[in-house]
């Protein structure tokens, strides 16, 4: 049986006791069901990742017990970010839970020409914080310890303004580049459009900015589904 794992945001010490948050305590007593007595997995962001028993457990409050450490190799070497035009609910939703899947360290959400999505600074605070979660809960799963930052939403100019990596990529089916020639990379940045793509101002903007025109075929990908596949083949080329 698989060990269930947890995120908490307590900082984590072995042959220690960690009292849960709120929302530790309702994941594991109203969720997966687990009592008193029964192992877990929990990890905090370090990089590391402690087996512990829970010694106290009710629906709003708990108490582990903190056993020993390691540092598991779940996370990929190659350092990814992720600009993501914002999208309208389960499909960002999707990017982001398969995009912790795939490794990816960083997620900027991006405002955009085709943007439908319009955010005022408390609902931009309350999706960050959503989406962050689904970040965390992908971590959990896929057995990485350390959540990728889900940065505040920041238009596309700025954010091509600021970002650096050894290879920045413009994802775009209608692009001719290949990525064959590039060896072992320690960071990349790839940049996706949202449902209505990157308009053809957005584009030229970005590869005057060093971004590097990639094509994945002719077919024309989800705005959810692009992520899944590019961050899948920087993985397989040069992460884990």
């Amino acid at each position: 049986m698989r060990i269930p794992r947890i995120y908490l945001t307590q900082s984590l010490q072995a042959d220690n006791e960690v009292r849960l948050d709120p929302r530790g305590a309702h994941y594991l007593f109203s969720v997966l069901r687990m009592k008193p007595g029964m192992s877990l997995i929990a990890f905090d962001g370090s990089g590391m990742e402690y087996h512990g028993t829970i010694s106290e457990l009710n629906k709003k409050s708990g108490l582990i017990s903190v056993n020993e450490s390691c540092r598991p190799d779940t996370e990929s070497p190659l350092k990814t970010i992720l600009g993501l035009g914002i999208s309208r609910g389960e499909r960002m939703d999707y990017a982001i839970q398969k995009s912790t899947e795939m490794g990816v360290q960083i997620i900027q959400p991006l405002f955009t020409e085709h943007c439908e999505v319009k955010l005022d600074d408390k609902r931009a605070d309350k999706r960050r914080a959503h989406w962050q979660q689904i970040s965390i809960s992908a971590c959990e799963q896929s057995g990485r310890v350390m959540p990728p930052q889900i940065c505040p939403p920041l238009s596309l100019n700025n954010w091509l303004e600021e970002v650096s990596c050894q290879y920045k990529f413009l994802l775009d089916q209608e692009q001719q580049g290949v990525i064959e020639d590039i060896k072992n990379p320690q960071s990349v940045a790839l940049l996706i459009g949202p449902e209505g793509g990157i308009s053809d101002n957005e584009k030229a903007l970005a590869i005057s900015k060093g971004f590097y025109g990639l094509s994945l075929g002719p077919r024309t990908l989800r705005t959810e589904t692009a992520p899944v596949a590019a961050l899948s083949l920087f993985q397989f080329l040069w992460g884990r």
